[in-house]
């Protein structure tokens, strides 16, 4: 009954995660919005599209490289979401970085792009085109840093990921034009 019961708490884990040892201290924060916040129209297709400053700290031991993915799943109406849309994909962000600068200009050395849903590399800021849209910010740690993929999409990213994870922070922002 005991074996039992620890193969079925291991199935529950989320897939993709090296290990998941202990309780989440891993942070991501930005000094522009706080978590379920607006997001500031200088950030936006309205403003400068200038992208966020974001910190992070509590990074797992182990932690040889990091991905930023932002994405907004309310696209292209939160009443009525029919897709993901991907607005930034950074990878191999060294764990030495302790954050990005708003309006980043140079990325941490040893940082790549993937490509964004405009099929360019780089920060696209908030520009729904109905409603009030959720912005996902989500770092993750992992314990490889990994191969030089190109220019990823979120989903080659995330396949190149999975076993690697070893936590994983988020901040959501919102917009509505």
């Amino acid at each position: 009954m005991h074996t039992l019961l620890i193969t079925l708490l291991l199935a529950l884990l989320p897939a993709g995660y090296a290990h998941a040892e202990g309780a989440s201290t891993m942070q991501l924060t930005s000094p522009a919005f706080a978590h379920n916040g607006d997001i500031p129209a200088r950030h936006t297709c309205q403003g400068n599209d200038l992208s966020p400053a974001l910190q992070w700290s509590g990074l797992p031991d182990g932690t040889q490289s990091l991905v930023l993915i932002v994405d907004d799943p309310d696209a292209p109406d939160p009443k009525a979401p029919k897709m993901t849309w991907v607005h930034w994909v950074l990878y191999n962000i060294p764990p030495t970085a302790s954050g990005l600068a708003e309006g980043i200009a140079a990325l941490p050395p040893g940082t790549l792009e993937g490509s964004n849903d405009w099929q360019r590399t780089g920060y696209g800021g908030p520009c729904p085109p109905i409603g009030r849209h959720r912005y996902f910010h989500k770092l993750y740690a992992l314990d490889r840093v990994l191969p030089d993929l190109g220019r990823p999409n979120k989903a080659k990213l995330e396949q190149a990921m999975q076993g690697h994870i070893l936590e994983r922070a988020e901040l959501v922002g919102t917009y509505q034009k």
